[in-house]
């Protein structure tokens, strides 16, 4: 049976991690939007409260923690501000390529140092050229020996310019695409990295975007993530197990902007009463509800598949794109139910708004969200019902009761062209509605299958 109540652990992680979006991230979410800068103690304090790098497997010293409790911790703190929140879970990002990588020299050295330390890791792969088709990557690695030479730019970095490691996305001949592309964990302190000016940005203004240029960085060959060809798949595998906390911000974000406008609609008056007794009102907020409701559902969804061993890049995709889009509807129609005080500086929905638009853009847009999703169902899915031309839309007569009759030589023929079905032993030599000829008509499956009476 299907269980969708969390574990008393669970239920303590979300009851830690609001209270830290309350109390710590709350408080000074407009500060630093209005200054559009990174609070790195509060990055700390996550860590030493346990919200972040939670991921880290048990072997090298981490809680072990899933993607389910990434979600909703992400939730809890994208609440507060979405913006503070990616800068957290940036980390679970900048890892998790080194989590699911073979090598485990770079695992022993690393995860058990972030496990004990307070350390940020970036994830590059975007590049001023190229963002959601990572197979575009222009980022030159060029073997020099067992080692590999860096030159080139990767843009968008999230913690860039306050990170001490990056992995790297970066190709040996972009005229390979995919089979070209390998992986790297590197040090910032390398000579030949150089951080760029942070990325002025419309929202997430707390969150540190920017730069990161390689000129002719030696990367040892201890610090490969995947080699030439591997690169690719460990970077998609990377996205179907982040994607789903990308709808965990969402989420957050969308239930505190409904929050808002319901506590708005509560107290406002207009025409001699509450404006939440409209029922125009009070329509857009059980619309908001239940868009955030079954977001949560999806995110849930994938994030268990992701920790259970399920291939979660299809529902992944789906929570992402669904939750996202959802995330804009709702804080829109917040900022609407505030008027003119949604639209200040004053109120909280104006920011709110600026955040959320990013969610449709990072970590693959929602139209390659649609792409990876319209591949499986034009591709790989599997029809429950019947292809059209065996499908009888039986009108004329009553396939049952002609069984029964058992009419000797009776069959039912169907057009594959406009649909009309034809009973007899034969289809017509043409067809009375299309004007087809009598090969355009299918026998009907039932009938080449009857079994002998």
């Amino acid at each position: 049976m299907l269980n969708f109540n969390l574990t008393k652990t669970q239920l303590k992680l979300q009851e830690k991690a609001r209270k830290f979006a309350l109390e710590v991230v709350l408080p000074q979410a407009w500060y630093y939007d209005a200054r559009d800068e990174t609070p790195l103690h509060i990055l700390e304090r996550a860590f030493d409260a346990g919200l972040s790098n939670s991921d880290i497997p048990k072997a090298y010293g981490g809680k072990g923690l899933g993607i389910v409790e990434g979600s909703i911790i992400t939730e809890e703190i994208s609440s507060a501000c979405p913006g503070m929140a990616t800068s957290i879970f940036d980390n679970s990002l900048g890892m998790e390529p080194l989590i699911l990588s073979s090598n485990e020299f770079l695992k022993e050295k690393y995860l058990t140092l972030f496990a004990k330390e307070f350390k940020l890791i970036s994830f590059a792969t975007s590049e001023p050229t190229m963002g959601s088709d990572v197979s575009s990557v222009r980022c030159l690695a060029r073997p020099d020996g067992e080692d590999y030479i860096l030159n080139g730019t990767k843009y968008w970095v999230t913690n860039g310019g306050i990170a001490d490691y990056f992995s790297i996305f970066a190709t040996v001949d972009p005229e390979k695409k995919h089979q070209g592309i390998c992986a790297f964990f590197v040090d910032r302190k390398w000579p030949g990295i150089r951080v760029g000016k942070p990325i002025p940005k419309m929202g997430q203004r707390s969150s540190n975007t920017v730069g990161v240029h390689f000129d002719n960085v030696r990367v040892p060959k201890d610090h490969i993530l995947a080699e030439p060809g591997e690169g690719f798949l460990l970077s998609m595998r990377t996205f179907s197990r982040t994607r789903p906390v990308i709808g965990a911000f969402a989420i957050g974000a969308a239930r505190s902007a409904m929050e808002y406008a319901m506590d708005y609609a509560k107290k406002r008056r207009a025409f001699d009463q509450k404006i939440g007794d409209f029922q125009a009102i009070q329509f857009k907020i059980s619309e908001m509800y239940q868009k955030i409701e079954a977001s949560r559902l999806l995110v849930w969804k994938a994030a268990w598949e992701a920790d259970n061993g399920v291939d979660p890049t299809l529902n992944a995709s789906i929570a992402k794109f669904y939750a996202t889009e959802t995330a804009i509807e709702v804080v829109s129609e917040a900022l609407q139910i505030l008027g003119g005080y949604g639209y200040t500086k004053m109120f909280p929905l104006e920011k709110l708004y600026r955040d959320t638009r990013l969610l449709r853009i990072y970590e693959g847009t929602s139209e390659v969200q649609r792409m990876i999703v319209a591949g499986y169902l034009m591709g790989g899915y599997k029809p429950v019902m019947p292809p059209l031309e065996d499908l009888l839309l039986h009108r004329d007569q009553n396939p049952s009761e002609e069984s029964a009759k058992g009419a000797a030589g009776e069959k039912s023929w169907r057009c594959r062209i406009c649909g009309h079905v034809h009973y007899g032993a034969e289809p017509p030599e043409e067809c009375p509605y299309c004007f087809f000829p009598g090969k355009a008509f299918k026998q009907a499956r039932a009938d080449q299958e009857k079994p002998a009476e």
